[in-house]
């Protein structure tokens, strides 16, 4: 059970999709499960998708913003945080690799820190290895590209700042170190991966990402 003295006016958690009708469902109801007995609010970010993923996001209690135009993840994340209303704030991806489950732990760290992410154990893209070689040590965390996150609502301003380009919200973890807030981590075991990413295959994923690594680094030495 989530401790209400951290979260004393509920939980929002926020996930963006872009064509994932399949998954949505099935994520908003765990989360539903997770969360039964307190206040919470569930938005979803649909980026325009063109297969029903909004609709079906309506039928499983999610609150839902569409951007009237593709957004992309780091975006639309940001829309979804400021629209946010609970005084802690989880962001999750919506193809199911990150439990919903853990959310209950995640928040329980708030207590001790103010801005938490869940690494996974095993990193499968060799640009996310990349990154972690890279940013392990300014970041304070493993996973750069995770965005199983979880924060105090009084830090979403800061947080959710944009101005990076598409870092796929690893832009957020850079934000929340540089405004000197207490990062935590919570290691856990990632399900098996899907076949087709949404990012796309082996070689389009791993080029978006050494992308992303760069405009990241970018920020980074901008100060």
């Amino acid at each position: 059970m989530v401790r209400m003295r951290t979260c004393e006016i509920g939980v929002s958690v926020v996930t963006t999709t872009w064509c994932e009708r399949e998954n949505i469902g099935v994520l908003l109801d765990r989360i539903h499960r997770v969360l039964r007995g307190i206040d919470y609010e569930v938005i979803v970010v649909d980026d325009g998708s063109p297969d029903g993923t909004a609709e079906e996001a309506l039928k499983h209690g999610g609150k839902v913003i569409v951007n009237e135009k593709r957004l992309g993840q780091t975006l639309s994340l940001a829309r979804g945080i400021f629209e946010a209303k609970g005084d802690c704030i989880v962001t999750i991806d919506s193809d199911l690799e990150n439990p919903p489950e853990l959310i209950p732990r995640l928040l329980s760290m708030l207590e001790s820190y103010d801005f938490v992410v869940a690494s996974r154990t095993r990193i499968p893209r060799i640009s996310e290895k990349i990154a972690s070689i890279m940013f392990k040590r300014r970041l304070g965390v493993r996973d750069t590209y995770s965005n199983f996150k979880a924060f105090r609502g009084e830090y979403s301003g800061v947080v959710a700042r944009t101005g990076c380009g598409e870092t796929f919200g690893a832009e957020f973890t850079l934000n929340a170190v540089r405004h000197g807030l207490r990062i935590g981590e919570l290691l856990y075991d990632p399900p098996p991966r899907r076949s087709r990413p949404r990012i796309g295959g082996v070689l389009k994923a791993n080029l978006r990402i050494m992308a992303a690594n760069m405009r990241l680094l970018k920020c980074l030495l901008k100060g």
